[in-house]
């Protein structure tokens, strides 16, 4: 061991040529993490976050130098959370049989992302000195459920629940979203402002995102060459970004992108003389091609975010009891209020559904988003790490669980 450590301590790290086999490794641990996911349901985020702590620790036996990995992962958090996002939207089709199922997951995701966060606040405020409000910001994150891994968790449950699981994460990570950047503005500009302000940035954004899905089709349908699908990445990163310095819910912008291109039969009725049967039809072509570099590259993103959060992860806060029991108190108080709202709203048969609610990627973003004037030193990222780890274990074994009753249930139906 101690030769290999000084054989890496010769090496050049900042070698471009050290990084491209780095950074290639990395992916290529990912695509194996992924069929082990698909074999044990561990979801490949952990052995990713994994990865990345014995790649800080391995970078600290080198004795290399600290490079502050902040800037990196919050460019890193938002690509992926606009292309995991996209990579949802494309796949949720909309029919008037499943505008039950969709209103089900809004109101769960609503109402759950609510109930969770004031009471996570009041938990947060009894342990560590902080206004409630300012508790309220740190619940926040600890109350969105994590899309980035639930969609690629829930692929092999059954139809209707997997698309339910995914409009619930896609719902709660815009709905979190939209409720830290609301709180923030209510801190800083009083209620009747900040109310005023989040009602006329919702109706602005809506009205953005349906121009900009119409407008966006128009122009593309038509256009020729191999470079458009990439241009159209760029001009939705444009329009999130431009969103977010407006203040905007830009996240809103994306999904009812992804929503309409992947319904457009149904969204783009004026362009409907291009689906005849006699022709192929532009607007699918493009969902198609869209559609595999949406997933190819929320892939590549995904990786190198979680494995990038688990080289910032401070290790010696896990060891605080006080970090852990507050992390216990909060994982409870989520469960509990998910079989409520889920009990309430979808009726007796909420397994899996349950317990795929694991915390992940948007967490993280709006935990280190949390402005400086209203930053809490006593309040330990190692919180956040208990909850993204034990939650993302709990969906795990739920989905082990679920997997192997479904492959009783049809052997026992084989054998009548």
């Amino acid at each position: 061991m101690q030769y290999f450590l000084t054989l890496a301590s010769g090496i050049d790290l900042s070698n471009p040529y050290v990084m491209i086999i780095a950074a290639s490794l990395v992916i290529i641990f990912s695509y194996l993490y992924n069929i082990i996911a698909e074999k044990t349901n561990i979801p490949s985020v952990l052995l990713l976050i994994v990865t990345g702590i014995l790649l800080k620790l391995g970078l600290d036996e080198m004795g290399a130098a600290d490079y502050d990995w902040m800037p990196s992962l919050e460019i890193l958090g938002i690509i992926g959370l606009i292309m995991i996002v996209l990579e949802a939207a494309l796949d949720l089709q909309l029919t008037k049989e499943k505008l039950p199922m969709i209103g089900n997951a809004l109101l769960v995701a609503l109402f759950s992302l609510i109930a969770s966060a004031l009471l996570i606040a009041a938990l947060i405020q009894f342990f560590v000195s902080m206004s409630y409000m300012t508790a309220l910001l740190y619940a926040t994150p600890l109350s969105v459920l994590s899309s980035a891994i639930i969609i690629p968790s829930v692929s092999g449950l059954v139809v209707p629940k997997r698309e339910f699981m995914t409009y619930d994460g896609a719902f709660s990570d815009i709905l979190g979203i939209m409720m830290f950047y609301f709180l923030i503005s209510l801190m800083e500009s009083g209620g009747a402002t900040a109310t005023l302000q989040f009602g006329g940035s919702l109706l602005i954004t809506i009205v953005v995102s349906i121009l900009a899905s119409y407008g966006l089709v128009y122009v593309f349908k038509d256009m020729k060459g191999h470079i458009r699908l990439f241009l159209l990445i760029a001009i939705l990163l444009l329009l999130y970004s431009a969103g977010k310095l407006f203040h905007l819910s830009p996240l809103l912008i994306i999904l009812i992108f992804g929503m309409a291109l992947s319904n457009h039969k149904v969204a783009f009725k004026v362009f409907r003389n291009y689906f005849s049967s006699e022709k192929e039809d532009p607007i699918a072509k493009i969902e198609k091609e869209f559609h595999l570099i949406t997933l190819e590259t929320a892939f590549v993103v995904r990786t190198f975010f979680f494995v990038v959060f688990g080289m910032t992860i401070d290790l010696s806060a896990l060891v605080d009891l006080d970090v852990f029991m507050i992390s216990a108190a909060i994982i409870v108080i989520l469960y509990i209020v998910r079989f409520l709202f889920l009990r309430m709203i979808v009726g007796r048969r909420i397994v899996p559904e349950l317990w795929i609610a694991p915390r992940g990627l948007i967490t993280i973003l709006l935990f280190f988003a949390i402005p400086l004037e209203y930053t809490v030193e006593s309040f330990s990222s190692g919180i956040l790490l208990y909850v993204i780890i034990v939650s993302s274990l709990i969906m795990s074994f739920a989905l082990i669980f679920d997997k192997k009753n479904s492959t009783a249930s049809i052997a026992g139906e084989s054998e009548h």
